[in-house]
């Protein structure tokens, strides 16, 4: 299998993931089991391989900035590091579904975070605990 191949299969399982926390916020079942440890598992395991496999394949490594393009001029330490991503993001979404479930956030409120975390991560988390900080003082002034 080629590395490109494998980039497929970890996006559509990733993406598969995504939906069904956006379509299905109420289901326990997604961001408990699905979303927050089957696939998030199943990345690391890819992560997990494709590192044993080819780990110093190159010159890279992690000591500065050239270093770390380096690494990733290798596709398959790009691969890793992509299935690396997406098992994170997912566990980040996972968590912020969760919490906002359990703290009676509105899933429409949820939905741009999510989609924030998806694409770019970080930024997502970021928003989510502005809507769960602002939800938060809401509730307490009410």
């Amino acid at each position: 299998m080629t590395p490109d191949q494998l980039f497929s299969i970890v996006n559509l399982v990733a993406l598969a993931g995504w939906v069904l926390l956006a379509v299905l916020p109420g289901r326990q079942w997604v961001a408990s089991l699905i979303t927050a440890a089957l696939i998030p598992a199943m990345l690391a395991v890819i992560y997990v391989v494709v590192l044993g496999l080819h780990w110093g394949d190159n010159d890279g490594g992690f000591g500065s900035l050239s270093q770390v393009a380096t690494l990733f001029s290798s596709r398959w330490a790009l691969l890793a590091g992509w299935a690396h991503y997406l098992a994170f993001d997912l566990l980040v979404g996972s968590w912020e579904a969760r919490d906002a479930r359990e703290r009676g956030i509105s899933h429409w409120l949820v939905l741009p975070c999510l989609f924030l975390t998806f694409m770019f991560g970080p930024a997502g988390w970021l928003l989510y605990m502005l809507v769960r900080t602002a939800r938060s003082r809401t509730v307490a002034i009410g």
